[in-house]
């Protein structure tokens, strides 16, 4: 059985001990009753896996040295969500924590033209991906961007493959069967009521593929969840 995940963003390991913060302290001591001598394990969320063992198990300020280090590979094809915020704040953060889960490379949170709820809070967020990320036993943390302008981002990227799921009439692909299993993809999601005419017509204009999710109206977050497995899904087929 693998030792418990933890996060620790700039690790400083040299010849000694490194304290760790009182969250994650806490967390070891009084939740799990690790002691003095056992295993754990830190990642930084880019790759990076340390093995260390507790040196003093202090609910505050546990100590702990590394054993062994391991820089993990990068995922070969890149995967990215643009995804317009909610406004439901929980709704969003479901999604974020599935995204992470499912191992989105990326995630862009949009305003776009009916997007309503435009309050984010960066730091909720990640700390939303991290617990994801440490659940799901990952060491690589999905990007997540600051909130940007649909018009400024869909005009500004350089996806081998980028898609925009919509509602209007139209020929459109299945995702399923456009998404391809090489190259990096994007896809975009729009807000409650969709996008509008006038953002679809730009997204066109930046080559992006028109694509359905299904023959059911999905929520924002659902169609963020089921986009987003099914382009996962292709970056891992054979």
């Amino acid at each position: 059985m693998n030792p418990p995940l933890f996060f620790y963003e700039h690790p400083a390991f040299g010849d000694g001990d490194i304290p760790l913060n009182e969250e994650t302290s806490r967390h070891i001591v009084q939740v799990l009753r690790m002691k003095t001598g056992e295993a754990l394990q830190l990642t930084d969320g880019k790759g990076n896996l340390w093995t260390t063992r507790i040196t003093g198990d202090h609910k505050k300020k546990t100590m702990v040295m590394a054993e062994g280090h391991s820089q993990l590979t990068p995922p070969g094809r890149q995967t990215a969500i643009a995804i317009s915020l909610v406004k439901n704040n929980s709704r969003f953060e479901w999604f974020l924590e599935k995204a992470t889960e499912i191992g989105i490379n990326h995630i862009v949170p949009l305003l776009c033209e009916r997007t309503e709820k435009q309050h984010f809070r960066h730091d909720r967020m990640k700390a939303i991906l991290i617990s994801a990320m440490l659940q799901s036993r990952q060491v690589w943390m999905p990007e997540l961007q600051e909130p940007v302008p649909f018009k400024t981002f869909v005009s500004s990227n350089s996806y081998a493959h980028k898609f925009i799921a919509h509602c209007e009439d139209g020929i459109k692909n299945n995702l399923n069967n456009a998404v391809q299993k090489n190259g990096s993809s994007l896809l975009l999601i729009g807000p409650e009521g969709d996008f509008t005419r006038k953002e679809i017509d730009l997204a066109l204009a930046n080559n992006y593929t028109p694509v359905t999710l299904g023959n059911t109206r999905l929520r924002t977050e659902t169609a963020g969840i089921v986009g987003a497995t099914l382009i996962r899904f292709a970056s891992m087929a054979e």
